[in-house]
């Protein structure tokens, strides 16, 4: 054991040496290792990142929520024009469904639509995300509270002008002032403010929209002057079924109600869509596996052209140690001494080039991380796939250099030197 330690630390003095004696040409060398490490580790730590960031996200909501609507959110097989030629989902199919259903713990009434302006005497927020929902909508979205409460479901059938601003929208209207009772201008109208949502930062995965930078009320009120075929409005039932509950049954008793109640005649498809979040995720995951997966094709090529600068450097190594070698053979130096040198020297400086590349990610991380509000983590197990990945690929590049060094015929090779 004593031996291999001694061998490392001669061949790490070696691969010093190398570094200061030929630096330009060990920086070229190393500079393939040190752009594949980069790559492949900053990708999955983005990739990584991303994926935690959505996860905590959507840790909120119930990954069995179904949203019932004339769009999908993935893939379908169904072409885009007949897609177009769904009717959208109604006020009164969200009603019957409500009434109708079996194992659902809410079920509530959303209309997707475009971004507006709030106005509060002479302020403005502008690109406000408006939530137009029934009253059953802060129990599925579980929204927390800095003051006041949701509309009730007397308000929500009323449609009454009442409103809940996202925390950056209060404060952009009222600043430190509180907003509670008090009136603000959208739509062309007045409405009461009688809640404003607990702050909850950026979101990797939005569905409709960041709480809060939105504005929540009833959804009654665009019906009553938009109607229900106005084309900035799409409407959604959301329903969140009940702890254990069988979901495939679930979506099969959704279909049939929804297909009697339209009158879609057997043998016909579905003119709409059940979206379940748990698939969503499913797509998501798919989605971020192909990035992964992208990043290590297109990474491995810096990596491929980094292990050749490797195997260069070291074929020279050999040729100005030939000397040496064949005075270490003479003085008993055995093969498997030889080609352990050269074999850890070339992994010795591969894994200095990998820490090279993960010191960049690790501080273009910490600057995006300030910069764009977003978490980019450089986990530990990144950190070791990284220098697994370095060692790995200076053994590769280094067997065939360090097998020529240890074949070479001492007195051969201490003549070459002469």
């Amino acid at each position: 054991m004593l031996l291999y330690f001694r061998l490392l630390n001669e061949s790490f003095a070696f691969a010093m040496n190398a570094l200061r004696n030929n630096k330009l040409r060990t920086i070229l060398s190393l500079l393939g290792v040190t752009i594949g490490i980069f790559s492949i580790i900053a990708v999955l730590a983005a990739v990584d990142s991303l994926d935690k960031k959505i996860k905590a996200d959507l840790s909120t909501l119930d990954k069995n929520t179904i949203y019932l609507m004339s769009q999908t959110f993935g893939p379908s097989e169904v072409p885009k024009w007949k897609r177009e030629q769904f009717p959208k989902v109604t006020y009164d199919e969200y009603q019957y469904l409500k009434n109708n259903l079996t194992h659902v713990e809410n079920t509530c009434f959303q209309y997707f639509t475009s971004d507006q302006n709030i106005k509060c005497d002479s302020k403005t927020v502008s690109t406000v995300n408006m939530v137009p929902v029934t009253s059953e909508f802060v129990a599925i979205q579980r929204l927390e509270f800095a003051d006041g409460r949701f509309f009730n479901e007397e308000e929500s059938i009323a449609g009454k002008q009442v409103v809940i601003l996202g925390n950056d929208v209060a404060k952009g209207l009222f600043d430190d002032i509180n907003p509670i009772g008090k009136s603000v201008r959208m739509y062309g109208q007045r409405f009461t403010v009688i809640g404003v949502t607990k702050k909850k930062g950026n979101s990797a995965l939005e569905l409709g929209g960041n709480d809060d930078t939105s504005a929540f009320f009833p959804s009654l009120f665009l019906k009553r002057i938009y109607g229900d075929k106005n084309k900035q409005l799409l409407p959604v039932i959301i329903i969140k079924p009940e702890k254990g509950t069988d979901i495939p049954s679930l979506r099969g008793q959704i279909t049939q109600k929804l297909r009697n109640y339209r009158g879609v005649k057997q043998g016909d498809i579905d003119n709409f869509f059940i979206n379940i979040l748990s698939g969503f995720t499913d797509l998501i995951d798919g989605i971020i596996s192909n990035l992964k997966i992208g990043g290590w094709i297109i990474s491995l090529f810096s990596l491929l052209v980094g292990g050749f600068g490797i195997a260069n450097i070291m074929f020279v190594s050999v040729k100005e140690r030939t000397n040496l070698i064949g005075i270490q053979k003479s003085l008993g130096a055995k093969n498997k001494f030889i080609l352990f040198q050269f074999l850890f020297e070339a992994i010795i400086l591969c894994v200095i080039g990998g820490i090279v590349g993960l010191f960049l990610v690790w501080i273009i991380a910490l600057i995006l991380t300030k910069v764009l509000d977003f978490e980019f983590l450089l986990g530990i197990g990144n950190i070791i796939l990284g220098t697994s990945l370095a060692a790995i690929i200076g053994l590769i590049a280094g067997i065939l250099p360090a097998i020529s060094a240890s074949r070479l015929d001492p007195v051969e090779a201490i003549r070459s030197g002469i």
